[in-house]
């Protein structure tokens, strides 16, 4: 039985990784306008998304999941957008043909804004200040009055994501997302110099599948769903104010929905049980992502499914695993064992970025893709080994050439950091490293799919 809740009840709770406003009428002000806004995603969605997260769940769809790091007001435009929405469709097109199932696609966009940080300060050269935690809390700028939180970021947030979500609805449905289209990108991948052989026949196999289906006449201009897609939108729910204040009421339901964005998730760091971001994320009907760290013990992770999914319902909650490669075998078994015996319903995926986060010799934040990698495949070998459903993927990517993470195809080393290094908090993968690996999950998908077809 769900307690009792309201959009405010987390204001009672312990706020984690959350910023202190200094000028109360402002933040009032503020929440007051966006709270007159209409809602950037609407309820219809969310609940079409958590039909597909729970087909995803039984392993009928795979979940492809990724964006920034944070979105920044800087950075924002058209063209960023649109190619790291590319490399997302392309993505998509690879994973389906390995896996045989559809692919759900959700973008960290639109709304991540808001980021956790390990420490509360940070001092440069003596100088101690305020961490910077994201566009919509204050700036990157390393001054005293730039750290300070401005409850007025929230409307550029909002603006921004309504932009965004404008221009993702109409690349997904004008034909941007047409599939031959993608393919062809693909396939560009692939031919490039020092591509591996084995992305050259995937993508070849790609294209002489579309080629029978267009001979069979189904083509984009017979069948819709070759040329549209469902894409969605998703982010870390850290700023509850923002998150209160587009909190909305479904008309059709009249349950409380998350207007944000359609999925929101919980943090490592602020899952605590009775603290305010579990208690906001439990009321409201969104499906619900949870990061799970190497710290959390099975006790927790029954008492938080217990808060954020007592109906035990489909699709609604995703237990998103980050523990780092090497690490994964001592705490994934666990905990999928304690939620297989106790028959909860979740869409287990991985996150294989946050647990790699390394420290070059070049003094730069990166993750090894080599790492990146061997978290995917220890996820994947412990789902078969237990039985289970790898249900998806996160990546932190951009669609941009940045010079982030090292390793890939292209083989970029700490000494190439320093060239394209641009995010503001943690390092992301390329548009090329991140189609790599879904070229090297896709491997994954076909083997788990065979298997299945051996046990029929």
């Amino acid at each position: 039985m769900t307690l009792a809740w309201n959009k405010s009840g987390w204001r009672n709770k312990e706020r984690i990784q959350m910023p202190d406003y200094i000028d109360d009428q402002a933040l009032n002000a503020v929440e007051t306008r966006l709270s007159s806004y209409p809602p950037l995603v609407f309820a219809g969605e969310a609940r079409s998304l958590k039909t597909k997260l729970a087909a995803a769940s039984r392993g009928e769809a795979f979940l492809l999941q990724g964006g920034d790091c944070a979105e920044s007001f800087d950075e924002f435009n058209a063209d960023m957008l649109r190619d790291t929405y590319k490399v997302m469709l392309q993505m998509a097109v690879v994973l389906t043909f390995g896996a045989k199932v559809p692919v759900v696609k959700i973008g960290r966009v639109a709304g991540q804004f808001a980021k956790p940080r390990s420490a509360a300060t940070e001092t440069v050269n003596g100088v101690e200040l305020p961490s910077y935690r994201g566009d919509i809390i204050n700036k990157l700028d390393f001054t005293e009055e730039a750290r300070v939180p401005n409850p007025e970021n929230m409307l550029r947030a909002y603006t921004q994501s309504a932009a965004s979500l404008n221009l993702l609805r109409a690349f997904s449905q004008g034909g941007f997302a047409d599939i031959h289209h993608v393919q062809e990108w693909n396939l560009g991948f692939a031919n490039a110099a020092g591509s591996a052989q084995k992305y050259k026949d995937l993508a070849k196999r790609i294209s002489d599948a579309l080629d029978f289906m267009t001979a069979a006449g189904i083509n984009s201009d017979s069948t819709d769903s070759l040329r549209t897609v469902n894409f969605y939108t998703s982010h870390e729910a850290l700023l509850l104010e923002y998150e209160e204040a587009l909190c909305r009421v479904d008309s059709t339901t009249n349950l409380p929905v998350a207007g944000s964005g359609h999925m929101i998730w919980i943090g490592d760091r602020t899952r605590q049980p009775d603290g305010a971001h579990v208690e906001f994320c439990r009321g409201v009907q969104n499906p619900i992502g949870l990061k799970c760290g190497p710290t959390i013990s099975n006790d927790d992770l029954m008492r938080l499914i217990d808060k954020l999914n007592p109906e035990n319902e489909e699709g609604r909650l995703t237990l998103i695993a980050r523990f780092g490669a090497g690490n994964v075998g001592d705490h994934l078994p666990r905990l999928v064992n304690a939620v297989k015996a106790e028959g909860r319903n979740v869409l287990w995926t991985c996150d294989a970025m946050h647990g790699n986060t390394i420290k070059s010799s070049t003094g730069y934040k990166t993750r090894p893709f080599e790492s990146v990698l061997r978290e995917v495949q220890e996820f994947f070998a412990i789902h078969k080994a237990e039985g289970t459903v790898p249900g998806g993927v996160h990546f932190e990517m951009t669609g941009k050439d940045v010079t982030e993470c090292t390793g890939g195809v292209r083989a970029v080393t700490d000494e190439d950091l320093s060239s394209r290094y641009h995010t503001a908090c943690d390092p992301r993968l390329n548009a090329s490293q991140a189609l790599e690996l879904a070229f090297l999950v896709s491997e994954l998908l076909e083997s788990r799919h065979a298997l299945k077809q051996k046990a029929v």
